[in-house]
């Protein structure tokens, strides 16, 4: 039959009841055409009833009754037994079936009708017919549904994962053969193309999310797949063309190189290698997701070569034509496939996509040694070249589609292949897909079926080979941002994949003849002796190999390593011999750069390279030596270097074990680098190098401290020098983390005196505190630093500095000296009347407070100062107050005399402090009476009571004040409520 039906029973949890649903499942040719079922779930997976009774046939096939179709059993009934039939049909379902019978007997009734026009009926149970289109049951409502619904989620609640796993769905149909992967393809797109994003997208000129860029490549390369099925026919074919065409041609299509197009205006070149000048980029067609697929659409699988290639492993040319060049074969007879590399593989993809995974294995094969024989005639092109590349230093051979990072992703394709048809499959293990718990695959060496006598080639070690190929081929960094990225992100893709190979012997040989290769593959290899100035950098690539060889090989991995530290986008501006490509050189904006949005990952990863070979070499001084030689040459970014440099110095200095002296000075050499590099820039991490630089030249030992003491200026600031450096060298902890003895500890002190003063004299105001502080052991260096701050004191220095170092002098036991520094710290200050909060305020208060502990001459020396200095009544009221207090010369300075008397307002030098107080009283009341508000009135009441104080210390104090008075309810007579509040306190 080809309808089957059944009533399926779930059984009743501890929450729901036991349910009964009725299935029915049409199906034709061993396909599942159509399913019902009463439990009326939506999924584009069938529910597990109409599974269970689909296993319930297939497992128990003689359980299920088998009928003829409906229409032969009423054939077989007299017209008695169709009326009772019918009848008793309609009165068992005569609800439902009612209306449609009357409608249907009416019709037959009617000799006019459509029914009466055909001959026969259907029959649901027949079967279709043998031309009709048979294909499994799709529910595409459902597909459009989940995807919508996904994309609405914008990658969000593992959106993405879901869409990843309808995609390879779609492949799982495609390898089955099931004719429903492309009609499946096809409902996914429809709804990608009606993202609502992709106009606000491209409305604000923003590029796609990372995440949703992804599905989108691989939406286009899943259509690739499809248009290259071998076996699809011309009308499927010529109808997913007008579908792709259709999607292209909408604005709101994404490009393939992941941006609208409009992150610059036209100025960007299009890629022309033959000319020297290129069109500009409006001539350059538009190239969609879909481009590719499009022009799928015109390849095809007649060409003879090719079907004999693919169709046996013994395809070989006679012995007897191997002799000269052959478009077909090589010289020991095996088959080429000159395509373009990335179609070619797209080939691959799309034989393995469709279930025919030997005759993939086979074009394969084909195309390896179709690039062996490219890679040997690259390497005899370049030999005679050599010389004069080498002269030029430049290259401008190179590859301008590089395979990796290609949305068509050869090199991954063709590893996939060949490590496919190499895995050791575990029992019952199920493929896990979630990255959590999945173990890495376990491989074997499968030989390659071959025509010619065992080659003793495993399809693994050709897996490596080609990866290896890919990885190492030179190529120009892509345009734009995503394109950038992508190589990148397929660089880690392809190494995570050759991290899962274990490394026997047979693969290590290929490794090595492979490396070797790169090595001498002058411009065809992105580790030749000479690149592109813009060619994809190979650090990623080398910090494998390295790691990979060191065991087997080591000259040859630093060798390699070495040879890929280079970035020489960053050197100086393109070389006069390369005149190829403008094409990133942006006009508009003068750059010597190209626009190269992935530089700071690409500096990263070359520092990383770096890191692995410090670490590897530690302990070995001529590695060490020259891998620090390749670092300064080739690593331009001081905080990467300053990152190195710790990375050195933590290898070098472990906590269970001595440290490494070969490796503590190339983080020595590395940290005096970043200094100098750092000196004259700005860079918010200074601080911090230079503290670390101190801390890794004390585990180093003495003489390197000498050394940076003694060549301060070519690393340090004056500041840093003294504040920082010779501070931390000269501090106790120091000291005692190096065991000095005597001489050295003096000879560490007389260097960091000599930097002390060196300073000084360069940059007083910041440094001379610090440099007494240094010199403090040493009475000439002291004196010196001393001379160096009189002198810097008229001109170069301020009140606040030089106050600073007048209390220093103090503490150490210099009054006088500090009298002196606070006399010409005087000298530079300047108190308005209203600055009563000023800082320099508790200066000016120690300095007199000094001057009068000192004796009545150095108390007369600073009044004067401070008189014409301070003009701020409050401050010389307290000062004048302070000195009458207590008698001057309580300092006590052998071989002065002292009266022990108080001094009096009336006499010089107070009389001269005195005058100046009031009138500072004057002047301020004056100016605070231009502008005062009611909500003042108290606050200048209260101000006026202080001043009558100070009035009072002269002789005729009261007389003055009174006149004051009267002179003010003169003059501010208007003010009526103010003046009647002086009155009250005043009279």
């Amino acid at each position: 039959g080809f309808h089957l039906s059944g009533t399926v029973t779930e059984p009743a949890t501890a929450t729901e009841p036991e349910m009964t649903y009725k299935v029915a499942i049409s199906f034709d040719r061993c396909k599942i055409t159509s399913v019902t079922c009463g439990c009326g779930n939506k999924d584009i997976f069938y529910c597990a009833h109409v599974v269970a009774l689909s296993l319930y046939r297939i497992r128990k096939p003689d359980q299920v009754k088998l009928r003829l179709p409906i229409s032969e059993t009423l054939f077989q009934m007299n017209r008695d037994q169709l009326q009772k039939f019918v009848q008793y049909l309609i009165t068992a379902h005569h609800t439902e079936v009612l209306p449609t019978a009357q409608k249907l007997a009416d019709e037959i009734l009617s000799s006019n009708s459509e029914i009466n026009q055909v001959h026969g009926a259907p029959d649901p149970t027949a079967g279709a017919s043998i031309d009709d289109e048979n294909c499994w049951h799709l529910d595409e409502e459902q597909v459009r549904e989940q995807v919508k619904l996904f994309l609405s989620q914008g990658g969000y609640y593992g959106s993405g994962k879901q869409l990843n796993s309808m995609f390879a769905k779609v492949r799982e149909m495609l390898r089955m053969r099931d004719s429903n992967g492309a009609r499946m393809l096809t409902l996914i797109t429809e709804q990608f193309m009606a993202d609502p994003r992709l106009s606000l997208w491209r409305q604000q000129g923003t590029g796609i999310t990372e995440k949703c860029r992804q599905l989108w490549d691989e939406l286009g390369a899943l259509w690739v797949c499809v248009v290259l099925n071998p076996h699809c026919k011309l009308e499927e074919k010529s109808c997913w063309l007008r579908q792709l065409r259709k999607w292209g041609e909408m604005d709101v299509c994404p490009l393939e190189d992941g941006n609208y197009g409009n992150e610059l205006p036209n100025i960007t070149n299009a890629l022309t290698q033959s000319s020297g000048h290129s069109q500009d980029s409006l001539a350059r067609p538009r190239r969609t997701v879909f481009t590719r697929a499009i022009e799928g659409c015109d390849l095809h699988w007649q060409d003879s070569h090719l079907q004999r290639i693919i169709s046996s492993d013994f395809y070989m040319s006679p012995s007897y034509q191997r002799e000269g060049e052959s478009l077909l074969f090589n010289s020991q007879g095996q088959p080429l496939w000159l395509e373009h590399v990335p179609t070619a593989c797209a080939r691959v993809d799309a034989l393995r996509s469709h279930g025919y995974p030997r005759e993939a294995l086979r074009l394969t094969v084909a195309i390896i040694n179709t690039l062996r024989l490219q890679q040997q005639r690259q390497l005899e092109i370049y030999k005679h070249q050599k010389k004069e590349l080498l002269q030029r230093g430049a290259t401008t051979i190179t590859n301008l589609e590089g395979w990796v990072g290609h949305p068509l992703n050869p090199i991954g394709c063709l590893f996939l292949t060949l490590t496919e048809a190499c895995r050791l499959e575990e029992e019952n293990c199920l493929e896990i897909s979630d990255a959590g718990d999945s173990k890495p695959p376990v491989y074997q060496h499968v030989p390659v079926a071959t025509g010619s006598q065992d080659s003793g080639e495993s399809y693994l070690s050709l897996a490596l080979e080609v990866a290896l190929m890919g990885m190492g081929q030179q190529r120009v960094m892509p345009e734009g941002l995503y394109a950038q990225d992508k190589v990148c992100r397929n660089e880690e893709q392809i190494i995570a994949r050759l991290q899962d190979l274990e490394l026997d012997p047979v693969l290590v040989q290929t490794l090595r003849k492979q490396c070797i290769l790169l090595l001498e593959g002058g411009p065809f290899s992105g580790l030749g002796e000479v690149i592109h100035r813009e060619s994809v950098p190979m650090h990623t690539f080398a910090k494998y190999l390295f790691s990979a060889l060191l065991p087997h090989d080591a000259d040859l991995a630093y060798k390699l390593a070495l040879r890929a530290m280079r970035l020489p986008v960053l050197e100086t501006t393109a070389p006069s011999g390369d005149v190829t490509h403008p094409h990133h050189l942006v006009s508009v904006v003068p750059s010597r750069y190209p626009r190269w949005f992935t530089l700071g990952h690409l500096e990263s990863q070359q520092c990383e390279l770096a890191s692995t070979m410090l670490t590897a070499a530690k302990g070995d001084m001529l590695r060490l030596r020259t891998v620090l030689e390749a670092i300064q040459k080739n690593i331009h970014s001081s905080s990467l270097i300053f990152k190195l440099a710790q990375d050195a110095f933590k290898i070098a200095t472990p906590a269970d074990s001595n440290s490494d002296t070969t490796l503590l000075n190339v983080a020595l050499e590395l940290g005096l680098q970043v200094m100098r590099m750092t000196l004259s820039t700005l860079n918010w991490r200074r601080r911090e190098m230079v503290r670390w630089l101190v801390t890794c030249a004390t585990e180093v030992g003495v003489r390197a401290l000498v050394s940076i003491l003694q060549s301060w200026y070519s690393l340090f600031t004056p500041t840093e020098a003294t504040s920082i450096v010779a501070a931390t060298v000269m501090s106790h902890n120091t000291i005692l983390r190096l065991s000095l003895d005597y001489p050295q500890r003096e000879e560490l002190a007389s260097c960091a005196r000599t930097l002390a003063l060196q300073c000084a004299m360069k940059d007083p105001q910041n440094c001379a505190l610090s440099a007494l502080t240094l010199c403090e052991k040493d009475h000439i260096a002291f004196e010196t630093a001393y001379q160096i701050v009189i002198d810097a004191a008229s001109t170069g220095m301020t009140y606040t500095q030089l106050f600073t170092i007048a209390r220093y002098m103090e503490h150490r036991g210099y009054p006088l000296r500090a009298f002196k520094l606070a006399s010409l710290a005087m000298t530079h200050l300047n108190l308005a009347y209203n600055q009563d909060t000023h800082p320099a305020i508790n200066d000016v208060l120690w300095a007199c407070a000094l001057s009068h502990s000192l004796g009545k001459n150095e108390l007369a020396a600073i009044i004067p100062l401070v008189v014409k200095s301070v003009h701020c009544a409050t401050v010389l009221s307290d000062i004048l107050r302070r000195c009458t207090m207590t008698a001057p010369g309580l300092a006590g300075i052998p071989g002065r005399r002292n009266s022990g008397k108080l001094m009096s307002t009336d006499k010089a030098p107070l009389r001269q402090l005195l005058d100046a107080t009031i009138s500072a009283y004057i002047n301020t009341t004056h100016s605070r009476l231009t502008h005062i508000s009611p909500r003042h009135y108290g606050e200048f009441i209260e101000f006026l009571s202080k001043a009558r104080e100070t009035f009072l210390l002269a002789q005729d104090g009261h007389i003055q004040f009174a006149q004051f008075i009267d002179n003010l309810k003169q003059i501010y007579k208007g003010k009526k409520k103010l003046m009647l509040l002086v009155r009250e306190r005043f009279g």
